[in-house]
């Protein structure tokens, strides 16, 4: 059971309404995620806001959403988790194996992801202080300041929606449960 609650269209705030429907619309259900973030219309609009720059962003879709699985992995978010491996499994079509390994931060084998997901790791380890050799080494494998910088935009994106989650502890929702954590490994 959440610790804050989950609201629906019923009960949302007026102010987060508009934003609860169009994830109703784009989803086919209402993440939990929202149904909490709903709570503080500030805090989902700045969720929906930045995530649509995330995705104008120019490291790939695949890369972005390393960048997210790596944060919830990091932040011990199951959500996130859960609904992070369904994007790669069902929209990216990464096969089991590789969806697996990034729910449990491991590295792929992918030099390009591994690359992203070393970088997002230290990132996060070192509140965005990397070290010098962290940062020629994203560098190297072909990557730029303009993608170093948008790895940070997508921590911080994880970051607000990770810690959502760990302080709201909203169940995982039946449509992404088969991506859970421990679930999906079966």
């Amino acid at each position: 059971m959440s610790r804050i609650p989950l609201q629906t269209l019923a009960t949302v705030p007026e102010a987060s309404k508009p934003l609860v429907e169009k994830a109703l619309t784009n989803n086919g259900f209402v993440p939990n995620l929202i149904a909490l973030l709903a709570n503080a219309p500030a805090a989902l609009e700045t969720y929906l806001t930045v995530s649509g720059i995330n995705a104008r962003a120019s490291l790939s879709l695949a890369e972005r959403e390393v960048v997210q699985l790596t944060a919830a992995h990091t932040h011990g978010c199951d959500f996130c988790l859960a609904g992070h491996t369904a994007i790669v499994t069902k929209k990216l079509g990464l096969d089991r194996s590789t969806s697996l390994q990034l729910q449990r931060g491991q590295a792929t084998g992918d030099a390009r992801l591994d690359t992203v997901q070393t970088f997002t790791k230290a990132v996060i380890a070192s509140r965005g202080a990397v070290s010098d050799e962290a940062l020629a080494a994203f560098k190297a494998a072909g990557y730029d300041d303009q993608q170093a910088l948008e790895v940070v935009l997508g921590v911080s994106l994880a970051t607000l929606c990770n810690f959502a989650n760990n302080l709201g502890q909203p169940a995982i929702n039946p449509e992404l449960q088969p991506f859970a954590p421990g679930v999906f490994a079966s």
